[in-house]
């Protein structure tokens, strides 16, 4: 228990202060109606407010509130990644491109995990007629398609 009523001070201000970016910034993105880096601010400068009240000094409330905002305003300018911009795109896209940009061809396919279970490659029913005859000692013969003489 001496952890919590040790660490208590420090466990409420380090929960109080995500907690009050995320409901300032997501009370300021539904009442614009838009989702953009001010609202990120706004969130990021309540944060580091909550952050700087342990002081108990109002230039270093404002100054923290001021550097986390500017941070968060920042950071979500900058596309919500530390190494690079990005534009956002749908996910379904992005996976569309992906899958008609990296076809993979039909043998390498059959190499990675084999032929059956809707896979068939070209000579596949040979093949399989072979290794039936190999294995049980009877012909399969193929089904025709086509109706002959059923008139």
């Amino acid at each position: 228990m001496s952890v919590f009523t040790r660490g208590a001070p420090i466990i409420g201000i380090c929960a109080a202060g995500p907690g009050a970016y995320a409901f300032f910034s997501r009370t300021m993105m539904n009442l614009r109606e838009k989702e953009d880096a001010w609202a990120a601010a706004f969130g990021g400068f309540m944060c580091g407010s909550v952050l700087g009240l342990p002081f108990k000094r109002m230039p270093i409330v404002m100054a923290l509130g001021a550097f986390v905002g500017t941070a968060q305003g920042l950071f979500h300018v900058a596309g919500g990644r530390l190494d690079s911009f990005y534009k956002e795109e749908d996910e379904f896209e992005r996976r569309e491109t992906v899958r008609r940009t990296t076809r993979v061809p039909v043998e390498q396919t059959v190499a990675e995990i084999g032929e059956g279970r809707g896979i068939r490659p070209p000579g596949y029913e040979e093949r399989r007629r072979q290794l039936i005859k190999e294995k049980y000692g009877f012909e399969v013969n193929p089904v025709s398609a086509t109706v002959e003489g059923s008139q």
